[in-house]
């Protein structure tokens, strides 16, 4: 300073921010709760509690965010968590209770985890029990046989039924293994119970009755043939006669009336939901990601989405399924697998030609890889066949959905 200088102040770097997925966001719900401890913070080792970065946050502390973008912690580069706020909104968000909570307001309760309807064994069960008994609705990501919401409605009315019973939600999400699941779940319900009694109950008839205003729930939440939303979804090649095929499919359910139909075709999406994105990689997953948003939503309420875009990477697919399946539609992957000669042969807008000499960059099936599936419901090739054909194969195998 005694030379007059001004030293340069630099600006604070703005905090990243990444949303997490549905079990991240449940996950950390729980870490920031204490209902994980010991564990405390992301990647510990051993831990399955993990958080997972796109490649250029690693290393960085990063901002997690809701699906609103409302920030909710932030997380250092090796996983401590800050608490920024907590999840306020959506529906029984009262039933979300810390383990601090819990045993604040219900010590010296039973502690009994649902992850499904209560039938009218199960709530015989219950009624001898002493005391008051705690219904710990595990309404994570994956863990419950019903909807969150559907789930905590049937536990309500469940507790209705008994004389001195109340409900907690707790997300507690699957990990995808069963026996990781089983210790999280250990873990998770002694944060909660403390030196309480838990009580799991017993494998029951699985033909036993349900309550009515249960059985209503349920059958609400688990639509029949028929009234569950549905998305057939198309991949395959450039040219393999996904978009034909997808289209014959539309136009002969609509023939017949039963249900409404929404196109998502792969070129009329890019004109109207992904005007301005490029055909880079990241872009075209992005359009696949949007596709996708846009079906599951059509499903949630019933409605019948048809999409055809070529969909090259089976993990984007997969994320299309999982949103499908997380909003109660069902997923139906056709892959026409028409082989690469013939989607050459039939080239009309000479695209194969143009990506073999270098023009059209990241093609795929040339440039760049097409992932076959390994988890389509049907798989048909429509070399020499007629689109009627192939048209009345896909209905045969789709009919237990769209009857």
């Amino acid at each position: 300073m005694g030379n007059g200088k001004m030293a340069a102040v630099s600006a604070p770097q703005p905090v990243v921010q990444y949303h997490p997925t549905p079990r991240e966001l449940d996950d950390l719900e729980l870490l920031s709760s204490g209902a994980f401890a010991p564990t405390t913070r992301f990647n510990e080792p051993g831990s399955p509690v993990t958080l997972t970065l796109p490649a250029e946050l690693v290393g960085h502390d990063v901002e997690l965010v809701d699906p609103e973008g409302l920030p909710l912690a932030r997380v250092t580069a090796t996983g401590e968590v800050t608490v920024l706020t907590h999840a306020q909104h959506g529906p029984f968000r009262r039933l979300y209770l810390t383990p601090s909570q819990v045993r604040e307001q219900h010590a010296g309760a039973t502690f009994v985890p649902v992850t499904d309807a209560l039938d009218v064994d199960e709530l015989a069960l219950l009624a001898d029990l002493d005391g008051r008994v705690v219904l710990i609705a595990l309404v994570g990501h994956g863990t419950p046989a019903l909807s969150p919401v559907a789930l905590l409605r049937a536990s309500l009315a469940a507790a209705a039924r008994l004389d001195d019973a109340l409900v907690v939600a707790v997300p507690l999400a699957s990990h995808g293994d069963a026996q990781t699941d089983h210790d999280l779940g250990v873990q998770v319900l002694g944060a909660y119970a403390a030196d309480d009694p838990v009580a799991a109950l017993p494998e029951t008839d699985p033909d036993a009755p349900l309550p009515d205003e249960i059985a209503r729930i349920v059958d609400a939440d688990r639509p029949g043939p028929g009234e569950q939303g549905v998305v057939l979804f198309f991949t395959g090649l450039s040219g393999s006669g996904k978009s034909t095929l997808a289209q014959a499919v539309m136009d002969q359910i609509l023939e017949i009336g039963d249900r409404t139909v929404t196109s998502l075709d792969g070129d009329v999406v890019r004109r109207h939901l992904s005007a301005g994105l490029t055909f880079s990689k990241e872009d075209r997953e992005t359009n696949i990601r949007r596709i996708g948003w846009v079906a599951a939503e059509i499903s949630r309420h019933g409605g019948l989405a048809v999409c055809s875009p070529i969909a090259p990477f089976d993990a984007t697919r997969k994320q299309v399924r999982e949103m499908v399946e997380h909003a109660g539609g069902a997923f139906f992957l056709v892959h026409v697998a028409t082989p690469l000669a013939e989607c050459e042969r039939r080239d009309r807008k000479g695209l194969y030609a143009k990506a073999r000499r270098g023009e059209i960059p990241e093609f795929t099936g040339i440039s760049s890889p097409y992932e076959e599936p390994e988890d389509a419901a049907l798989r048909i090739d429509t070399t020499g066949r007629t689109i009627e054909d192939c048209r009345d194969e896909v209905l045969a195998a789709a009919a237990g959905l769209l009857q």
